[in-house]
């Protein structure tokens, strides 16, 4: 695991992406920071190229394939985010991707992918038949898999963003990122100990989709059987890259409510007028319900994406 996830490596990976990514804007908000109790730092990812922090990892990855292995395109599992971006990147080095998608998934993020160029298989609502589908369709073309986040080169592409937020918001004493299937967190943990190790990593998970919680207390990976939070980007499960990591880097992971997620969400829309999907109000969440203590710290909160169905907003759940 050190090897493949050290600083030079997340370096690496930032001067290979670099063209093709944005260095995404940190905000402020006086409003959050009382709110809170503490100094909110919001790393915007929703205005990353294809609206989410998985720009990153897929140009990674897709950039760093061999001619021959890019010539067989590329194959992937997703509820969106890492669809259309691997998507996009696949169009940066003109190869085909095929993007299996729940049938579930948002409908906003399986346009996009189509947008991108991307053919599109759909699958069960299920992480077992997401993966099922995958590995036919790999078997049938002959495209390479690239996991959505279980994948040392996507790691190390999410892990940019941390390189960035501590040049735009140095001194950090926490950064809460949101926990799926942990390649972000992973990759913000390892380059957070690279470079800032004295700042803690914290995970936060909806308590409906909470198996990364369940596994770090168990020490082993539990699955992800049925899911079922709003934030629809974290539903998918750790895997034998992530949950290693993860355990190594995070201080620890706690859990949230949806009704806790939405309520941040709506905070940030209204508060910093921006637009963020359920997924990127998971770590203020965290805040909001007391999971984590931030009082009078510097904290950088990671805002994973920006990609919400317009037609589906989830104001009404607090009514």
């Amino acid at each position: 695991m050190e090897e493949a996830y050290t600083l030079e490596a997340v370096l690496a990976a930032r001067a290979r992406i670099a063209p093709h990514v944005r260095e995404t804007p940190v905000l402020t908000s006086a409003a959050l920071n009382a709110h809170a109790g503490c100094t909110l730092f919001f790393k915007c990812e929703n205005f990353q190229k294809t609206g989410s922090f998985k720009a990153r990892g897929a140009c990674n990855a897709v950039l760093s394939l061999s001619q021959a292995e890019a010539a067989r395109g590329v194959v992937t599992h997703s509820s969106g985010n890492h669809g259309q971006a691997l998507a996009y990147a696949a169009g940066l080095r003109g190869i085909h991707a095929r993007i299996v998608m729940p049938v579930n998934a948002p409908e906003t993020k399986r346009a996009a992918a189509l947008a991108y160029g991307a053919e599109i298989i759909a699958c069960e609502a299920t992480n077992a038949a997401r993966q099922a589908t995958a590995d036919r369709v790999a078997a049938e073309t002959g495209a390479l898999f690239i996991h959505s986040s279980n994948d040392p080169a996507v790691i190390c592409g999410q892990g940019t963003l941390a390189l960035e937020l501590l040049e735009q918001a140095p001194s950090l004493d926490l950064v809460l990122v949101p926990v799926g299937g942990g390649g972000l967190a992973g990759g913000v943990g390892a380059a957070m100990h690279g470079l800032r190790p004295e700042t803690r990593v914290v995970g936060v998970e909806p308590a409906g989709a909470d198996d990364a919680y369940r596994s770090l207390q168990e020490g082993r990976i539990l699955p992800s059987l049925h899911p079922d939070t709003i934030a629809d980007g974290l539903r998918t499960a750790l895997g034998s890259h992530t949950f290693p990591l993860i355990q190594a880097r995070l201080s620890e992971i706690v859990t949230v409510s949806d009704a806790a997620i939405v309520e941040a969400m709506r905070l940030i829309w209204q508060r910093m007028k921006i637009v963020i999907e359920p997924s990127a109000a998971v770590p203020l969440a965290g805040l909001l319900e007391g999971k984590v203590d931030a009082a009078g710290k510097r904290v950088g909160v990671v805002l994973s994406g920006g990609n919400v169905d317009l037609d589906a907003l989830p104001w009404p759940a607090l009514e």
